[in-house]
């Protein structure tokens, strides 16, 4: 953060070296503040550190950014210092007159004594610090969102002879950060709104797969490629055949070797989008360099050895789907640029200015934990919302033992295939296969089934041939801390996490809480709506009194918008209270 630069500077003789420039300190501030506004906080802290690094270099007292709803009315209060609760405090130091002459007029206010300006109150002096021998200055200035006022930046400081700064420049130096600030407002509402509308597709889509019948009661879904008639793997293929009738952005979330990949083509296959093209990329398998010249292609000469204009794999999926793997790897730079085409389905090719728009369903997927990720700013919030959308948990192998004789006679199938073999599996081979634990899921399956067919001697694979039976797995010596004696180390799980209401309070637009610890191994809770968490009846009853029925307060305390505190206060039949 800048400190205040001295204005003046004694040289050792006792000296005065020259007055810094103020354009200097100007721009120097400039500069400091637009990396606070860009930075991933909460609004309500990013405002009021602007205000605290506008008192290290320029003369004010108090400073004050107030936001209005849509009555005209200072919803929000910030200023050096804020912290949850004090918006009071700050709100009390705004002249009421002032404030609405600066929003009606959409133009500066100056006063440089404000206890001779017709807009200032005899109790707004008092409150200022203004009296017969102190003057005291104000200037505002309007935040604007394009044409229209959405709130104010104001300062006041005391006024003397000695005072190296003027009004004029002042005003210049607030409206230009005033206008900063309006852009970043405008940004964390675009925000908000297009989490709102997601959270409640979102809430749609689960109270649509909730609402299911029973599968006794309907017919099976069968996706080619994709083995198995246990419940687990039953309930994942009724929860893709109603998804992929949407355009939503779906989440696979899974350990690794659990076929996020057949799945996504799954999606994608049962969709309206079948005929069109299914576009895949793994993300953590290219530098950022490269992985950008991958999604968005590149113009001739753009880089070094680019030689001919190339399409990425954005123009190649258009009309169809896209299956970003690994997409809790790229870096945090990365991320930015890809929020931008995920939200406007647009881009510029690596070295072009031309906009090309597109038309793409985005299936992503990780085994990481990306909810700690965000906690620990390490995955942006806002990407994590954007992809989020429709999250689907797939069920490790472990979860659907049944599914394993089917697997490894299909896999057993295909290598006799390849390799003009007649093996088979006799009854106590299977036994060994269901008794694993297959950390590596799927895919360890079928390793271990190669493995074992291609060292068998005989037309059978029986007990003996599997490398576990003979302390030989190299898979389980890993999992098991490498010794026989060592103690086994628990599954690897990737949970989604449940985000309680107590979890979801001091949250800013863009921000989630820390991640929540998984549910116990054979708990019911499973992933749920974040919409429907949060606004439940008793937690908003509980927000409404800790925030003294104050509707804005209430929905800051929640994380949600005066929009839907209204909605859920509609919704539940909960009379405001008049304090």
């Amino acid at each position: 953060m800048l400190h205040a630069a001295p204005l003046v500077e004694r040289a050792s003789a006792g000296q005065i070296a020259p007055i810094v420039p103020l354009n200097e300190i100007a721009l120097t501030g400039i500069f400091e503040i637009s990396k606070i506004l860009t930075a991933p906080t909460r609004l309500e802290t990013t405002l009021a550190n602007v205000v605290n690094l506008l008192q290290s270099f320029l003369q004010m007292r108090h400073g004050v950014v107030a936001l209005l709803s849509d009555d005209g009315i200072p919803d929000l209060a910030v200023g050096a210092g804020w912290s949850e609760g004090s918006d009071e405090r700050y709100r009390g130091r705004l002249p009421q007159k002032a404030i609405d002459q600066i929003v009606a007029t959409a133009m500066p206010l100056v006063a440089e004594n404000i206890a001779t300006h017709p807009a200032f109150s005899p109790a707004d002096v008092e409150t200022l610090g203004g009296s017969e021998t102190t003057r005291v200055s104000f200037i505002g200035v309007p935040i604007r969102i394009d044409a229209k006022v959405v709130g104010t930046l104001t300062i006041d400081r005391v006024l003397d002879e000695r005072s190296l700064y003027r009004l004029d420049s002042d005003v210049r130096l607030l409206t230009m950060i005033a206008n900063l600030v309006g852009q970043t407002v405008k940004l964390h509402r675009i925000v908000a709104l297009d989490r709102e509308r997601l959270m409640h597709e979102s809430y749609r889509l689960q109270k649509e797969l909730s609402e299911l019948k029973p599968a006794r009661d309907r017919r099976r879904v069968h996706v080619e490629g994709i083995i198995g008639d246990s419940p687990a793997l039953r309930g994942l293929l009724e929860k893709i055949a109603v998804v992929a009738k949407s355009n939503s952005t779906v989440l696979l979330r899974g350990e690794s070797g659990t076929g996020k990949e057949l799945i996504a083509k799954a999606i994608h296959e049962l969709s309206p989008r079948a005929k069109r093209p299914f576009i895949k990329i793994n993300c953590a398998a290219l530098p950022e360099s490269v992985l950008e010249s991958e999604l968005f292609g590149h113009e001739k000469g753009a880089f070094t050895g680019a030689l001919n204009s190339r399409k990425g794999r954005f123009e190649l999926a258009d009309k169809g789907t896209l299956f970003l793997d690994e997409i809790g790897e790229i870096s945090a730079s990365f991320q930015a640029k890809l929020l931008r085409v995920l939200q406007e389905q647009e881009f510029e090719r690596v070295g072009g200015n031309q906009t090309i728009k597109v038309d793409v369903r985005v299936i992503a997927a990780t085994n990481r934990n990306l909810e700690e990720a965000v906690a620990r700013n390490e995955f942006r919030a806002d990407l994590y919302y954007r992809i989020s959308v429709v999250p689907m948990m797939l069920p490790p192998l472990r979860e659907r033992r049944s599914d394993i004789p089917l697997l490894a006679n299909e896999f057993l199938k295909n290598f006799n295939t390849e390799n003009g073999r007649t093996l088979s599996f006799d009854r106590h081979a299977i036994e060994v296969l269901m008794s694993c634990g297959f950390p590596g899921n799927v895919r360890e399956l079928e390793n271990c089934v190669q493995r074992t067919a291609t060292l068998a001697p005989g037309p059978e694979i029986v007990r003996n041939d599997f490398a576990c039976c003979h302390s030989q797995c190299l898979s389980a010596m890993l999992w098991n801390g490498g010794s026989e004696g060592a103690p086994q180390r628990s599954l690897p799980i990737v949970p989604l996490s449940v985000l309680p209401a107590s979890a979801q309070r001091d949250r800013g637009v863009g921000e989630i809480p820390k991640a929540v610890e998984p549910a116990a191994s054979g708990s019911d809770v499973g992933p749920v709506s974040l919409a429907g968490n949060v606004t439940d009846r008793d937690n908003v009853v509980a927000a409404m009194e800790k925030s003294g029925w104050v509707q804005a307060k209430a929905a800051r305390l929640l994380g949600l918008t005066p929009r839907q505190i209204g909605y859920a206060l509609k919704k539940h039949g909960i009379e405001v209270k008049r304090l």
